[in-house]
């Protein structure tokens, strides 16, 4: 892919708050990929024992695996890391997957604790969670009770208007969206008091479902693609997944024919020979989105999904938290042998030939967010070339080749150079 180059435009400049935040992330961000090496201590072995070792392909270099665990999910076609720290490794060394709460990086917890500490700060002081918790049932309460009084003024007006003929005065009655805290010292009239004791059960039921709070749990976490996954167990070995459906581990092997499965479609146990059909084929939806990933991870890019911007993927050059991704990725597969195509139990997108209006509209919304778009054609090695059996190992993605081109949208009135 030595035709795809990236922009080397510096995005804001290097001094003041912006600079400092990206010293940060050059820290936080500084391996990019969960495997950590680094090489033994000067006592272990001398720098000519070294180079010897070298010459015959060995290394005494240290590998440092972090062994992440995850936890297979056929519903989202995804796998969960649950445990905080795997997730933030596998985040932060690669930025490989996302959470299940955010955008992106899971900050699902950190942005709750934030938005607690503004409200306290605006509030004046710092307050406890004890403070927060008695501060919000005391606006609870009081919101009620302007309702109910605003409800007996609606009321009392309504009756008056009746007698005397006339149109009612509007009267505004507090809306939970839009009402906001206020001290009042007005006294209640007897009308007032007979809605108040009415609603006050409603208040004290509101207030007996009011809980103590507790520490606010961090209930997020990180949500791997299948393909993201398969990388990592393949090429690193640093991840283990685990299927909930038999409760255990799965081997490398396992891993690869559950993944492929997972896009099988739900059928009956009795549709065993229509479920066969599915199996060893080079079209599984699973091989060919794993295709483009691999071949794009193992260039250097970091791949996210790009469903915003209408593609299959989006490439950045270091990662979210450095700058925008560059490209924008369709995966377009081709059959080598058109019989295939016709015999597929499968219906993979971007299979027929699109439109030009479809291209224009997905050029232009990359256009319009300085994406470059990328067509990825993915060519699905024809089943009377290569034997089906070679499905059931990742041998077979050796059979398979990607072709990249590169659009740009012409705008007249730009490129008259």
């Amino acid at each position: 892919m030595s035709h795809i180059t990236s922009s080397n435009r510096p995005r804001g400049g290097g001094q003041g708050k912006g600079g400092a935040r990206r010293q940060e992330n050059n820290k936080i961000y500084a391996y990019p990929l969960p495997l950590l090496f680094s090489p033994p201590p000067r006592t272990t072995v001398s720098l000519a024992t070294s180079r010897v070792l070298g010459i015959f392909g060995s290394s005494n270099i240290q590998v440092e695996n972090p062994h992440c665990e995850g936890v297979l999910d056929r519903a989202t076609k995804s796998v969960w890391v649950t445990n905080k720290k795997d997730a933030m490794i596998l985040w932060r060394r690669g930025f490989f997957g996302k959470g299940d709460l955010s955008r992106s990086e899971p900050s699902w917890h950190t942005r709750q604790v934030n938005a607690h500490r503004e409200a306290a700060a605006s509030a004046g002081k710092t307050l406890t969670s004890e403070e927060i918790r008695e501060k919000r049932r005391a606006e609870r309460i009081q919101f009620k009770l302007d309702r109910a009084r605003a409800m007996a003024q609606a009321a009392e007006e309504a009756e008056i208007a009746f007698k005397e003929g006339r149109q009612a005065n509007t009267v505004s009655i507090p809306s939970g969206a839009t009402w906001k805290p206020q001290q009042s010292t007005q006294e209640p009239s007897t009308t007032e008091q007979t809605l108040v004791s009415k609603v006050m059960p409603e208040v004290e039921e509101d207030e007996d479902k009011i809980k103590e709070e507790e520490p606010l749990e961090d209930i997020e976490h990180l949500q791997l693609t299948l393909q993201e996954t398969f990388f990592l167990i393949w090429n690193f070995d640093c991840l283990t997944v685990r299927d909930p459906l038999y409760d255990k581990r799965l081997t490398l092997k396992e891993i690869w024919q559950t993944l492929q499965e997972v896009y099988y479609p739900s059928l009956p146990s009795s549709s065993l020979k229509l479920l066969h059909s599915y199996a060893n084929r080079f079209d599984n939806q699973f091989l060919v989105s794993y295709v483009a990933y691999h071949h794009y991870r193992s260039l250097g890019w970091v791949v996210k999904g790009g469903i915003k911007f209408c593609v299959d993927l989006l490439l950045y050059k270091r990662g979210p938290v450095f700058q925008h991704a560059e490209f924008g990725v369709v995966v377009i597969p081709v059959y080598e042998d058109p019989e295939d195509q016709i015999t597929s139990p499968f219906r993979l997108n971007n299979v027929e030939p699109f439109t030009w209006s479809w291209l224009s509209t997905i050029n232009r919304v990359n256009a319009q967010v300085q994406k470059t778009l990328i067509l990825t054609y993915v060519t699905i090695p024809a089943r009377s070339r290569v034997d089906a059996a070679l499905v059931s190992s990742p041998a077979c993605l050796a059979h398979y080749s990607v072709r990249d081109v590169v659009l740009r949208r012409f705008i007249p009135a730009r490129m008259r150079d």
